[in-house]
Order: C-alpha cells, then sequence, then structure tokens
C-alpha cells in the first residue's frame, strides 16, 4: 500500500508554467510505473505522461514537447513540469503508482490538484 499526495496545482494564465509534485509515503524506486493522469468535466480520465522504473518516459501527443516527467527516488516524489499552458490543459490532475508483484499489476491514486488555465 502506498499513499500519494498532489501538490502544485493553482490558477494560471495561458502561456504560463506550473510544476505538479507528487510525494509518496514510501519509496517508489521498486515501482513500476509512476504516472500522471488527468481528467476534465465530462471527459474520461487520460495518461498525461509516465515514467517507468528505469527512467523511459511517455507523454500523450496533446503534452509532448510542453510537459516533463520525471521521478525523484530518494525524495519518494514524481514531478509534472508544465510549460506554455493552454485552456484545455484544464483539469484535475492525479499522480498514479504502479507496482507489479508476483506477475499481479497493483494500481494507487492520489486525490487529485486541480489546474487551471485561463486569463
Amino acid at each position: 500500500q502506498v499513499q500519494l499526495v498532489e501538490s502544485g496545482g493553482g490558477l494560471v494564465q495561458p502561456g504560463g508554467s506550473l510544476r505538479l509534485s507528487c510525494s509518496a509515503s514510501r519509496s517508489i524506486s521498486s515501482m513500476f510505473l509512476m504516472a500522471w493522469f488527468r481528467q476534465a468535466p465530462g471527459k474520461q480520465r487520460e495518461l498525461v505522461a509516465g515514467i517507468s522504473t528505469g527512467g523511459p518516459t511517455t507523454y500523450s501527443d496533446s503534452v509532448k514537447g510542453r510537459f516533463t516527467i520525471s521521478r525523484d527516488n530518494a525524495a519518494n516524489s514524481v514531478y509534472l513540469e508544465m510549460n506554455s499552458l493552454k485552456p484545455e490543459d484544464t483539469a484535475v490532475y492525479y499522480c498514479k503508482a504502479v507496482h507489479r508483484e508476483f506477475g499481479r499489476f497493483f494500481d494507487f491514486w492520489g486525490q487529485g490538484t486541480q489546474v487551471t488555465v485561463s486569463s
């Protein structure tokens, strides 16, 4: 079991930047995957970015080149650097941890942090 707490959300103008943080209650070094998802009103939750244990990253096409995911295993934290923000980036952003054990995958979610991009 791991608890995840997101922070760093808020209101930002179009073109601005935000840095989201996800703090875990225990070590994330063995987590199979750490990821950020987002959910806008009336839409399904979607993957924004993910980073695996070995470091490879993946991004949705809509944020590629603007967002950067990183992990600090020593700090038990994952970050999402968001630049050139657009109104369509407005959503609740969730941190997810995926743990693999004995061939099974276990998902853990944070409570989310609101990001609003508006002038």
